[in-house]
């Protein structure tokens, strides 16, 4: 489903975010600018709706205070200091392993707030990157992760409690350098790890707010 990044009404500018719908029945709302907030939410919200979003969150506005707070989205950075006893064999992704290292991001983030879903039409991206890995330890894969630009876009455990071995491994790609993430203040697991791995909270990049939920 097409996004609209700009979405123009007579009470301000939004943008929407509508690629999950088809696969979560959410869709995002960002406030661009608005003296009417309130009535531009409404319209943004039921724009949504009609194209079947179940769930909607919303971030841009100090309006939104008003509604639940869904999950803040926090920037976290480290340094790379990979275990040696911790860490296992990379393999790159390839044309051939492209789709199904996105169908495996795609499993084990679905239940993450504010992840994006990977379509076909990403997998350009990921290869052209040179960062995506397969993490596996004798034959057994343990994970996934992706590397660009000294962010970690994506890092996935497969086996329960092999999350620390991932990171161990991906660290190994950059000993020494700085990497910076991204992670929802409700992925509390998460959050724990990459505490114990020495990263640290370093800002607050957006709050989401729910804004709509389709009574069951």
């Amino acid at each position: 489903m097409k996004d609209f990044p700009v979405f123009t009404t007579e009470y301000g500018v939004a943008s929407l975010v509508l690629k999950e719908i088809p696969y979560r029945e959410e869709a995002y709302i960002i406030i661009r600018s608005s003296e009417q907030p309130e009535e531009l939410l409404a319209e943004c919200v039921s724009f949504c709706r009609i194209c079947g979003a179940e769930r909607i969150f919303a971030t841009g506005h100090e309006y939104l205070e008003e509604y639940p707070l869904h999950t803040a989205v926090l920037e976290m950075r480290g340094e790379c200091l990979p275990d040696e006893e911790k860490t296992a064999c990379l393999f790159p992704v390839t044309e051939q392993t492209v789709t199904r290292w996105r169908a495996i991001c795609n499993e084990r983030m679905r239940g993450v707030d504010n992840s994006a879903t990977l379509e076909a039409k990403d997998e350009k991206d990921i290869l052209a990157s040179g960062g995506a890995y397969f993490v596996h330890e004798k034959e057994e894969l343990l994970g996934i992760g992706w590397i660009d630009q000294g962010e970690l876009l994506v890092v996935a455990a497969v086996k329960p409690g092999a999350g620390e071995r991932v990171m161990h491994t991906l660290f190994s790609m950059m000993p020494g350098e700085e990497l910076r993430l991204q992670v929802a203040s409700t992925n509390t697991k998460a959050i724990r790890l990459y505490e114990r791995l020495g990263f640290i909270k370093t800002r607050e990049i957006s709050c989401w707010y729910q804004v709509f939920r389709k009574e069951e």
